[in-house]
């Protein structure tokens, strides 16, 4: 006869036969059949985390999951805890990363019906109409467990399809009474519920792609975020030195190709200016990229030919999205390249016409690293974002992942870290602010031997929740290190001003509500919550020694450690 035992443990133990190893928890009164089943557990279940904030707990799941490839839980109190993920939602989403996220429900029976019913006054003030539609705009798939028999198979759906292309977070929610009914115990077989295979180009499509490559006088590959996949990188590398290829980087939230690369030509942002490679090229293939250029100021020639390849062309989760391209395909990149590649090595090729192309891609190249090189020089009585970002990467060695978020600083730290190793440097792939830090965590418990940098703006330093974030990693022996890069307030919205009003009002009157005057100390709050090391600069000269005291408390002290940098002010 088969034991049994609650549907919180049959969900768990499901859970744990995924390959899930953390569930980044902030618990409530729909829990306490999942806490009882953690605590009673024999056998080997997913570790659970405290965390003090939704927000974190997301971006510590969405940082795991990034450079893991492998899916995290996070389970949160009802609608209040829903909504307390907050930004994290969007992140997970435009990020495409396997999270699974749970939460409880108001239980639903109020007179002792059956285990779990209502038995707190909250329980109705958390009785809403429709939980699940506070996400269901950011995730691939929201559903409400209604009874415990088939928890395993639910749980074990969602998380195909968290893990199928393109990748993305899900959200189950059950009622007290599903996690607290007696089930059967028995197992699931998880290859039922494999993730989708990756999808291919057709054969045809891929000799056609690569034939118009071939014969092109200056083609163009725009990609975002290709690098996500790390065994995709060498592939782009290997297709673009071959056959004399630009790479362009289109807001970059991974590192997508060498900065070393001779055919590596930048990347491009928000500046209102046309990029001349992309208004040069004839042939574009666009690789993973939701934003490719902005049409109102930077878009390819009209006579250019546009083919775009990704997991997720239609962009469906993005209402107006039309960037005029040529014909879209469903594939993954990583075989795409490898089916461009087999393909353009059996097309008869003009080595003078690929040699060519690669010297005007070098020549373009050289001119970048030298517009860098005049940038990473300083001022002699301040620090500015590119020399603090340039002497960063005089000490983070190979060993750091290092997060980016520093918003109106983004192009700066990518191009001033100056990566050539696929999987070093990352940012959230959204937009909402204060992902940096939970991420760190979560980063550093699925890479324990590498160590993690946080690059960050005042602003977002604020809204990663800094006490909660610094409380956890010295819970977790987590330590990080966090740069700030202080601007003296959001400098992003005035330049958003700026760039529609540029005589306007707010202009003239210096009047843009973005000051954080008086600052808060930020070190001071890492210190209070964590213990962490911390130390604020404002000068040239003290800016290599504070860096090596940080390097050293993270990596010697274990703690971790605040650099607060002081720049030009808005």
């Amino acid at each position: 006869m088969e034991e049994a035992f609650s549907a919180a443990a049959a969900l768990l133990e499901t859970l744990a036969e995924a390959g899930v190893e953390y569930v980044f928890a902030n618990l409530g009164s729909d829990h306490p059949p999942l806490i009882e089943a953690f605590a009673a557990a024999e056998g080997t279940l997913p570790r659970l985390i405290s965390v003090p904030h939704e927000m974190v707990a997301l971006s510590a799941a969405h940082g795991y999951a990034l450079v893991s490839g492998r899916p995290a839980v996070v389970l949160v109190h009802v609608e209040c805890g829903t909504q307390a993920l907050g930004g994290a939602v969007h992140n997970a989403a435009r990020g495409r990363v396997p999270v699974l996220i749970l939460a409880g429900a108001s239980p639903a029976t109020q007179d002792g019906e059956l285990a779990g019913s209502r038995n707190e006054f909250i329980h109705w003030l958390q009785d809403v109409a429709d939980q699940p539609g506070i996400v269901r705009g950011y995730v691939k798939f929201a559903h409400e467990i209604r009874r415990g028999a088939n928890i395993r198979e639910i749980a074990a759906r969602a998380l195909q399809i968290a893990l199928s292309a393109p990748r993305g977070p899900v959200y189950l929610m059950a009622a007290r009474e599903v996690f607290a009914e007696t089930v059967s115990r028995r197992k699931v077989d998880l290859g039922r519920f494999s993730p989708l295979a990756p999808s291919a180009l057709v054969p045809e499509e891929a000799r056609n792609i690569a034939s118009r490559l071939a014969a092109a006088r200056r083609p163009l590959i725009v990609t975002s975020h290709l690098g996500r996949d790390v065994e995709a990188v060498p592939l782009l590398e290997a297709l673009c030195q071959r056959f004399g290829i630009g790479v362009l980087e289109s807001v970059p939230s991974a590192v997508n190709c060498s900065h070393d690369a001779s055919f590596h030509l930048g990347s491009q942002w928000n500046a209102p200016v046309q990029n001349p490679d992309l208004a040069a090229a004839d042939v574009v293939l666009v690789l993973e990229s939701d934003v490719p250029w902005i049409p109102l100021h930077n878009r390819p020639s009209p006579e250019a030919e546009i083919f775009h390849i990704d997991t997720d062309p239609l962009k469906e989760g993005i209402p107006l999205w039309y960037m005029g391209v040529g014909r879209s395909f469903r594939a993954e990149p990583r075989i795409a390249l490898a089916q461009l590649l087999a393909s353009l090595e059996g097309i008869p090729c003009d080595e003078a016409r690929l040699e060519e192309r690669r010297a005007h891609f070098a020549a373009r190249h050289r001119a970048l690293e030298e517009r860098r090189a005049r940038e990473a020089r300083g001022e002699a009585a301040r620090i500015t974002p590119a020399f603090l970002t340039t002497r960063l990467a005089a000490r983070l060695g190979p060993e750091w992942i290092v997060l980016n978020e520093g918003i109106s600083n983004y192009g700066v730290i990518f191009d001033h870290l100056h990566p050539t190793q696929p999987g070093r440097i990352w940012a959230s792939g959204g937009s909402s602010l204060g992902w940096h830090g939970g991420a760190a965590i979560g980063i550093k418990l699925a890479r324990p031997h590498n160590e993690v940098a946080a690059l960050c703006g005042d602003g977002s330093f604020l809204f990663s929740i800094p006490s909660g974030v610094h409380w956890l990693a010295r819970r977790l022996n987590t330590p990080f290190l966090t740069v700030i890069y202080d601007n003296g307030g959001w400098k992003s919205p005035k330049l958003s001003t700026l760039a529609l009003y540029p005589d306007g009002a707010a202009q003239r009157r210096e009047a843009f509500g973005v000051s954080f005057a008086p600052a808060a100390d930020y070190a001071g709050l890492a210190k209070a919550a964590g213990g962490a090391w911390g130390k604020s600069v404002a000068h040239p000269e003290e800016l290599d020694g504070a860096i090596e005291e940080a390097i050293a408390a993270v990596r010697e002290e274990k703690r971790a450690a605040v650099l607060h940098v002081r720049l030009p002010e808005l």
